[in-house]
């Protein structure tokens, strides 16, 4: 499975996922560490997301040597903070890094920096304080981001 269609399952796991999270009766701690498992879920979801509609457009464009330089080196791609995802979006069309310059800004490039440093504080094993909620709205605004490159790429 590849593509919109993974993209997809990946997001409907993590909705169910969240679904499951907001039936938690337990104490703030569980919840909170719950809250930081979402955190790496989520940006996981980003990176896999774009990794996949990207490998789908080089797919459906291009030679068979083109489609496996483009999935060797976007297999290793993390850490998608805003800028390195405009970089990454763009390094396949000016025209792209233009829209997501001006498409991620604001709370949607607050989600995806939001979400993209507290992984890294967690992974390096940091105490963060996060929120249901704020990792709710962190993910409800990636799924934006991920819809609109998933329309950048034409899946």
């Amino acid at each position: 499975m590849t593509g919109k269609a993974e993209v997809d399952r990946q997001r409907q796991q993590l909705d169910a996922t969240f679904k499951r999270a907001a039936n938690i009766n337990a104490d703030a701690e569980l919840i909170s560490d719950f809250a930081r498992h979402l955190c790496v879920l989520v940006s996981g979801f980003l990176e896999q997301a774009v990794i996949e509609y990207l490998i789908e457009y080089a797919r459906i464009h291009s030679d068979a040597r083109v489609q496996q330089h483009v999935e060797k080196r976007l297999r290793h791609l993390t850490n998608l903070s805003s800028q390195r995802l405009i970089d990454t979006i763009g390094g396949f069309d000016s025209d792209w890094r233009r829209d997501m310059e001006l498409f991620l800004v604001d709370e949607l490039k607050d989600a995806v920096n939001g979400i993209v440093d507290l992984r890294n504080h967690i992974a390096h094993g940091k105490y963060v304080g996060i929120t249901m909620v704020r990792v709710q709205n962190y993910y409800d605004r990636i799924k934006i981001v991920v819809e609109h490159i998933g329309v950048l790429c034409g899946v």
